[in-house]
Parts: C-alpha cells; sequence; structure tokens
C-alpha cells in the first residue's frame, strides 16, 4: 500500500471508526494492517489494550521500550504480564548504555536536557522497531493532555509514516478502570499511590488530588510529551 492509498484510507475511515468499539477498531486494525505493532508501556491504558489484543490476535507484536530508567514495579508488571498471558514482549532499546550516555553528554541528562535524554531512549529506538511494521497502535486518550485532545482513532502518523490506531482515544480514565475492574487485569501497583502518568523513575512523581493528572512526568520543565507522539 503506497502512501496516497494509505491516507486515503484514512481519510475513509476515521470518521467511519470514530464510534466503534476499541475492539472493533483493533480486529479492523490487524485484518487490515497484519504487519502491525502495539506500543506497551504497561500503563492503564496499555495493559487493558494488551488484554483486548490476547483476545483478538495474540500473535500480534507489542513492544515497549527498556529506557533502562523503568520503575521496579513497571518491570515486574511486565513479568506478570509475561506469566499470564504466556506472551513475549518485543523489546526495543537504545544501543547507548546509562553508563556511556553519561560520558558523553553528563550526569543526569534527563535534568540537564529531558529532550535530549528522551530522543536517545525512547525516541531513536521508536523510530529503529516502528520501521519494520506498516502501522502502530497505542494507548493514548484525548483526555490525558491538550496536545492529544484531537487525537483520532485512526491516523497517519507523519512523523513515522505509519497509520496509527488509538482505539480508545474516546475514553476517560474512568473507563479505563472500569475495564480493569470487570476483567481483573494486572496493572501497575504504581497507580494505587498517586502515579496516574508513570515514566522513567527520573522524571515521575507523585501527582496529589486536584493536580493534573500528568503534572507528575517531567515536573519543573516545560516539556510535556517525550516525542513519541505528536
Amino acid at each position: 500500500m503506497n502512501l496516497f492509498e494509505k491516507e486515503a484510507l484514512v481519510k475513509q475511515k476515521a470518521e467511519e471508526l470514530e464510534h466503534a468499539s476499541p475492539e472493533a477498531i483493533l480486529q479492523y486494525a490487524v485484518e487490515t494492517f497484519p504487519n502491525i505493532t502495539f506500543a506497551c508501556s504497561f500503563g492503564a491504558e496499555d495493559v487493558v489494550l494488551v488484554d483486548m489484543l490476547q483476545k483478538i490476535s495474540p500473535e500480534t507484536d507489542i513492544f515497549y521500550l527498556d529506557t533502562d530508567f523503568h520503575f521496579k514495579e513497571t518491570y515486574e508488571t511486565r513479568d506478570r504480564m509475561v506469566e499470564k498471558y504466556n506472551l513475549k514482549f518485543v523489546e526495543a532499546r537504545t544501543l547507548i548504555t546509562p553508563e556511556q550516555q553519561a560520558e558523553q553528554y553528563g550526569d543526569e541528562l534527563w535534568k540537564s536536557d529531558p529532550n535530549q535524554c528522551c530522543s536517545i531512549r525512547k525516541v531513536q529506538p521508536l523510530t529503529e522497531i516502528l520501521s519494520h511494521y506498516d502501522a502502530w497502535i497505542t494507548g493514548i486518550r484525548r483526555d490525558q493532555a491538550p496536545t492529544r485532545a484531537n487525537s483520532k482513532k485512526i491516523e497517519y502518523d507523519v512523523k513515522f509514516g505509519l497509520i496509527k490506531f488509538n482505539p480508545i482515544a474516546h475514553w476517560t480514565s474512568e473507563d479505563v478502570w472500569k475495564y480493569i475492574r470487570d476483567n481483573d487485569i494486572i496493572y501497575n501497583p504504581l497507580h494505587d499511590n498517586y502515579y496516574p502518568s508513570i515514566g522513567c523513575e527520573h522524571c515521575t512523581r507523585q501527582v496529589m488530588p486536584g493536580e493534573d493528572p500528568r503534572a507528575g512526568r517531567w515536573a519543573g520543565n516545560e516539556k510535556t510529551e517525550c516525542g513519541l507522539h505528536k
């Protein structure tokens, strides 16, 4: 499928899929793009989509970005999901070790230049792994941040040159947690300790009642996104 055909498909399907269920969108995605992958960060939204995918298309690749800086609870959540679903996550990581990064860019790059740190440990390995696929699936939701408010259920990702599916874009946090409760889904225990959005350990803090749910990401910086999503 060439670029023109992909853009035409997106234009045709975006409105059609707007009111479709997440399961219906996933079904369409995996049938239309067999060479598709799901980007999992082991947050609440993503464990929901892992569960849905295991019921719809268990052979679909699921990858995660190992930044070397995740919370231990995040790695433990990964391991529990591997055991429950008997699946193998595809690991994507930068070739630069934390030690090499410190030597080249200085200690604690996440403090001095968080954009550079995210570029090295997230964007570059993401770009590499997505180069092997025709489409990808994410767990972003419109009410997570102003930068995500206009996300479509299906869109053309100009940054990576792929079709991008956001099956739960219209869901609220309450919708996510209802699915987790109703289906007894494994989730990161940090969510129970005031961590609504979980990234790397160095750049994520607790969010107190009344704060914006993403206030704990890159606190003290104007940065609101790691660069994976436009």
